[in-house]
This record gives structure tokens, sequence and C-alpha cells, in this order.
């Protein structure tokens, strides 16, 4: 959170989250007058970060901090080399996999999540977008949730999706994929989408951008950067995939006697097909 944030935040904050970066076993006993001082600011800068980062407070961010420092797991994701074994592989991508996973879980803001499924469980129709990687991604959270009987679309194409969202209401709900959060087409997207009166859900990689600014409900995926072999944008397609699972499983449990009824349904169909 504190390296995505570093670029964008005001300078006294800047100090404060460099200072917290290169020295997180010492600023995890200071105070925040102590952690000011050491960073050549204040102890309101302190607070005024914490707020920046979207925390309660210093020992919200303390925690995160001794988590990350207790956490055995390779911090940085691992690239693959030239005709390397497939045994090296599986455990690289095996590694990468499980920490893009842990470091989403980390960064979901609870109470924002609870406003996304609470808009999806009573939305009229629900309009999932992305471009890209991330059209994969709303293709996925379509097929779950056209399963629990959530009427609902996934338009890889900009007109389509701007087109449908405009005879849209305020019951509907429109979900902007990005992980960078800088593609133009959903930010369109989700700005047609609240003119209209849509509630807003933005799924974007942890920091500011053009595509969460038009959000109501923003959530967040790991920001793990990803490894310049990269392929289909693996790391932030795990992230995505992960919170859409996140999400159709808590809706699934505010209706969970309606969902496993519409799944029972859906299941004999795909068997009667197989026959």
């Amino acid at each position: 959170m504190l390296s995505e944030m570093l670029p964008v935040l005001p300078p006294s904050e800047k100090k404060i989250a460099a200072y917290l970066i290169d020295h997180p076993e010492e600023a995890v006993a200071l105070t925040a007058h102590e952690i000011g001082q050491r960073s050549n600011t204040s102890s309101a800068a302190v607070i005024r970060l914490c707020k920046s980062l979207h925390l309660k407070g210093l020992p919200d961010l303390k925690i995160r901090i001794v988590g990350d420092l207790q956490r055995q797991s390779n911090h940085e994701q691992r690239d693959i080399e030239p005709n390397e074994p497939a045994f090296s592989i599986i455990d690289k991508m095996t590694s990468n996999a499980i920490q893009t996973i842990q470091e989403t879980a980390e960064l979901l803001n609870t109470v924002e999540l609870e406003k996304a499924v609470v808009a999806l469980h009573s939305a009229r129709r629900i309009h999932f977008f992305g471009i890209g990687a991330s059209s994969i991604v709303a293709q996925d959270a379509l097929q779950k949730f056209v399963r629990i009987d959530k009427t609902a679309y996934a338009f890889t194409d900009i007109h389509m999706a701007s087109t449908l969202v405009a005879t849209g209401s305020h019951e509907d709900v429109a979900v902007g994929i990005s992980f960078s959060g800088q593609t133009k087409e959903v930010q369109t997207f989700l700005d047609t989408a609240q003119n209209k009166g849509l509630t807003t859900i933005s799924l974007t990689k942890y920091g500011q951008s053009i595509v969460a600014d038009k959000a109501n409900i923003r959530l967040y995926a790991s920001a793990t950067k990803e490894p310049t072999f990269r392929s289909g944008a693996t790391s932030s397609r795990l992230a995505q995939l992960q919170v859409i699972d996140i999400l159709f499983m808590c809706v699934a449990s505010l209706q969970y006697d309606k969902t496993v009824k519409h799944l029972n349904e859906t299941r004999a169909m795909v068997d009667k097909l197989r026959e």
C-alpha cells in the first residue's frame, strides 16, 4: 500500500511513507510523534497518512507492518528464466499466486465490500465491463451471477456496454474492472452509468486512479507488480478473479436457499446436456 501510494502522496506524507518502507522494524515501536521526528515531519502528518491509506489509525498501520515482517514468503514476484525447467516454473507461479491472493485479501476493505454485496444482491440488472484481460474477469463474473438468477451482462465493446447502461436506472449496478485503473473505456463506462443514476463499483489495483474516481464503491486487488515476462496478466487476473469470487459467495450467502436451488437447477441442466 505504501509503495503504491508513494508517488501521489503529499510531500510530508511521502517522507513518512518512505521512512516506514526503509525502517519498518524500527517504526512499529514508535509513537506518531516519534515517527514524525524521524521523518522530519509531524505527528499530524502521520495521522493524515493513515487516513490517505484508508486505515483506522496508526495502530492499524503498525499491525499491517508487523504482518508483513512476519510473513515468510518471498515479497518479490519471481520471473522465469530462459529454458527454465518445468518444476521451477511450477514453484515460481505457485508462489506468485499465493502472494497475490494473500495481498488481495489484506487490501479488501470489508465496509466497501459489504456495500458492494448489498448493491449486487438488490440490483435489477448488473453490468460488468472490462477491456483485455479484465474482460475475461467480467465474463467470469457474468457466468457466476447468471447461475443464481441475476440478470447480468458483460460486453467487451464500449459502445454496447455504454448503450445498455444508458437505459439503466438507480436499480441497476455497473461494475468497472481495470487493474491499472487507467483504462479510459472503463472510465467512460462508469461515467455514463453514474450519470444515469446507477450504483457504480470499481475493481482496480490499490491506489488513486481515473476509474476508481468514477465509482461510488471502490474495491482493490493486489498491487503486486507483474513480472517482466508476463502472460495474460497472470497476477492481476488472479487478484481480480479472487475479488469476483468473494463478491459472488457473499451475495450467494445472503440468498442461501435460493442460491442452492438455482445451482442445483443449472447443474442438472448441464448434466442433461452431457447425456
